[in-house]
């Protein structure tokens, strides 16, 4: 009988390591494999999650941008982190959405600012979008003449270097997204005023390393000058991985998917 927590603690572990790499593996086979390859040769990998086999209903579409440590070709990557939470069987029941996870190629990016890293946290939205963005949009646009999506419900979310993208989206084409989630990211506050329309829900760490939260706090200041109610979230004692509770909250799920144009 002395062995019997023994026991247990164990089988609980071997449960835990071989159930949830298995989980895991099971949920990602949800997403289908594409690419969208554009006039000039271009090629952009994504990986799509479609809600329900229902001819009758209208999605929101959801665009997720990952970060800088995801980039490369083998269209995977992108799923490690934040996007796997869209496509749990209590999301898809409670929020049908076509998603779509585009893996930005290595070295490059998906938003194009002048300024980051450099003195203070001013960043300035630069005339022409990066090749990925400019695929991203052409993929959207693609997925809504053939897919059944409301247009009055496109939404964008990123984490790090996605969400310096998802600002760098919504600043270039803001009549295109119902709302916004950046998540560890920054955009071009002197844009603010073009984008005041726009529902947006910030998320960062109070102690990210990695990006600077003023990124975050001048975009909001900005926009709140500019006349919008943001959303702000900056956790305390966390880095740069604040997207782990970001899209974890049901509160973000919920208020992301009310919105519409």
């Amino acid at each position: 009988m002395r062995n019997l927590p023994c026991r247990l603690v164990a089988a609980f572990l071997f449960f835990l390591f071989f159930s949830i790499p298995s989980l895991t593996s099971a949920q990602n086979q949800r997403w289908s494999v594409n690419q969208y390859i554009d006039a000039n040769g271009d090629t952009l990998n994504y990986r799509m999650l479609f809600p329900d086999f229902d001819t009758l209903r209208k999605y929101p579409l959801v665009v997720f941008l990952h970060g800088a440590g995801e980039r490369g070709s083998d269209n995977n990557a992108q799923l490690k982190w934040g996007v796997s939470n869209f496509a749990t069987d209590e999301s898809m029941a409670t929020h049908p959405a076509i998603v779509i996870a585009p893996q930005c190629p290595l070295k490059m990016s998906w938003s194009n600012f002048k300024g980051f890293r450099q003195k203070g946290v001013s960043l300035e939205i630069q005339p022409e979008p990066a090749l990925p963005m400019k695929l991203v949009i052409e993929l959207i646009h693609q997925i809504i003449q053939k897919s059944p999506v409301d247009t009055n419900r496109i939404y964008i979310t990123g984490l790090s270097m996605g969400g310096f993208g998802t600002y760098d989206a919504i600043e270039r084409y803001p009549n295109l997204f119902a709302a916004a989630v950046p998540v560890a990211g920054g955009g071009d506050p002197s844009k603010a005023g073009l984008i005041a329309h726009i529902p947006i829900w910030d998320f960062h760490g109070s102690e990210d390393a990695a990006v600077n939260p003023d990124y975050s706090w001048n975009m909001i200041e900005a926009l709140r000058n500019a006349g919008a109610h943001p959303g702000f979230t900056l956790y305390p004692e966390t880095g740069h991985f604040s997207w782990l509770a970001a899209y974890s909250d049901p509160e973000m799920m919920s208020w992301l998917f009310r919105q519409h144009k």
